[in-house]
């Protein structure tokens, strides 16, 4: 039997929320819909509800528009049902049904990230601290203290120690045997790179644990020697056939890759994905997104992230996010698809919550003269009562809209429209008063979303006036 969902709503939606739900069938035979009296959804309070909604509620869960902020809790304690915020977008009711699959678990993941510190060697103790901290909460397991030649490393040691101190694990990538071994007799956990001749640097048992590469380069037979002569003397190592650069051995490297796990079915393997995310002029989040999927493939669970160029400055953000959805693709046996949204930076799955005639339906029934803005494949769309406008771009609309003398109202529909139209342009999912989703690419809290839409609130109230049948 179908379970009982009450959905509460406002005339401007019901009919597009009738629609939808109608598409369920059978499914949604339990489920009804009530219009609380309100022409916006957003505008229902808990006063409203609590004043409109008959009691008994007949339901076994009552569902409020996403940008409802009545109190939960209250109204479940007073009706005796549970409610709950669904999404902000009828489009995505099917997706918070559970019609478009559970939400998936993104908490697991099996790859370690290494993220190098490049130029440790010129920074101080507590510079180098610092940018390991940020490393690390941004999804870092490893902090790697990249040497640079013909510069001194005297502070090696001290910052080994402190980078313990904040319990991060530090590897230490240097092409001087010398600062190598020093880096051992510190405590370092990692080495980058030993090979089989200078394996010996290390003593029998050692707990520290090498990344071998292959000498000279892409000698396969090499590197499996040098797994050979870690394995007779007790130490544990991680393997590198090295990853190259596009047009610089890039194919040659990937078959390195595939024939080390087939002549090392269990072998700790390592992939450096810095010879392409900083060395491609592309986004890195999708070069990230492919290399992870290799790795997933041949159960490589070590990458060594860098972050230099202004176009990776969130490499390991997008490494984090990428081997958390591959993870979860591959315990589901599944394309990495519809798991995280984290690396579609710059196009949406679904960029347009509505159609123009579903916007067109909404302007016509409108009875107030506040401006809302919203962006389907036609363009930005603008409506209020008596005006409907669409444009691709924020100058066409702006003249249009009489706000000259309206300073704080120009300047909230000016950043609105802007906002907008970025969206279209990119095909992004707009939401008027929310900043636009760029996943991975930035740092979005819930507070600074909240704060975001509180200021856009404050903006448009300066010098609107809702229609009393809203309140």
């Amino acid at each position: 039997m179908s379970e009982r969902l009450l959905f509460l709503t406002g005339h401007l939606a019901l009919p597009r929320l009738e629609r939808m739900l109608a598409g369920f069938g059978d499914t949604a035979r339990g489920w009804r819909i009530h219009d609380i009296g309100v022409k916006v959804a957003a505008l229902m309070t808990q006063e409203i509800i609590l004043r409109r909604l008959p009691r008994p509620v007949e339901a076994e869960r009552v569902i409020l528009p996403g940008r409802c902020r009545a109190d939960l809790a209250a109204l479940t304690k007073e009706f005796g049902v549970p409610f709950e915020r669904g999404p902000e977008e009828i489009a995505d009711l099917p997706v918070y049904l559970g019609r478009g699959g559970n939400e998936p678990d993104l908490s697991r993941f099996d790859m370690r990230i290494f993220a190098e510190i490049v130029d440790a060697s010129t920074m101080s103790v507590a510079q180098v601290v610092a940018r390991a901290r940020a490393l690390s909460a941004a999804g870092a397991d490893v902090i790697d203290l990249g040497c640079l030649p013909d510069t001194p490393f005297a502070h090696m040691e001290e910052t080994i120690v402190a980078l313990h101190a904040e319990g991060l694990k530090v590897s230490v990538d240097s092409a001087d045997l010398a600062e190598l071994e020093r880096a051992s007799h510190a405590g370092a956990d990692h080495l980058l790179s030993l090979d089989e001749h200078s394996l010996d640097i290390l003593t029998e048992g050692s707990r520290l644990v090498p990344i071998l590469v292959p000498a000279p380069h892409g000698d396969l037979d090499s590197l499996q020697r040098a797994a050979a002569k870690a394995r007779a003397r007790g130490i544990d190592f991680i393997l590198d056939p090295i990853l190259d650069p596009i047009h610089f051995g890039f194919a040659d490297s990937i078959a390195r890759y595939v024939e080390t796990r087939r002549r090392e079915p269990d072998a700790e393997i390592m992939m450096g994905t810095g010879n392409l995310t900083e060395l491609t002029d592309a986004d890195s989040s999708g070069v990230t997104a492919m290399l992870l999927g290799l790795c997933s493939e041949l159960n490589i669970r070590h990458i060594l992230t860098v972050q230099v160029s202004p176009h990776t400055r969130r490499t390991v953000q997008e490494h984090d996010a990428a081997r958390r959805m591959m993870f979860a693709a591959k315990a589901d046996r599944a394309l990495p698809k519809g798991y995280s949204d984290a690396l579609l930076q710059i196009h949406d799955k679904r960029p347009f919550a509505a159609t123009p005639a579903e916007i067109a339906e909404l302007a016509r029934d409108l009875r107030d003269s506040n401006f809302r803005i919203e962006v389907a494949e036609d363009g930005v769309h603008v409506y209020a009562k008596d005006f409907h406008r669409v444009a691709p771009d924020a100058m066409s609309l702006f003249a249009s809209l009489g706000v000259e003398k309206d300073g704080a109202h120009a300047f909230y529909l000016g950043t609105e429209l802007m906002k907008a139209e970025t969206a279209f342009r990119l095909g992004k999912r707009y939401r008027q008063d929310e900043p636009l989703d760029f996943g991975a690419a930035i740092d979005q809290s819930v507070e600074d979303a909240a704060r975001f839409k509180e200021i856009g609130h404050t903006l448009r109230k300066t010098s609107e006036k809702p229609d009393a049948a809203d309140t």
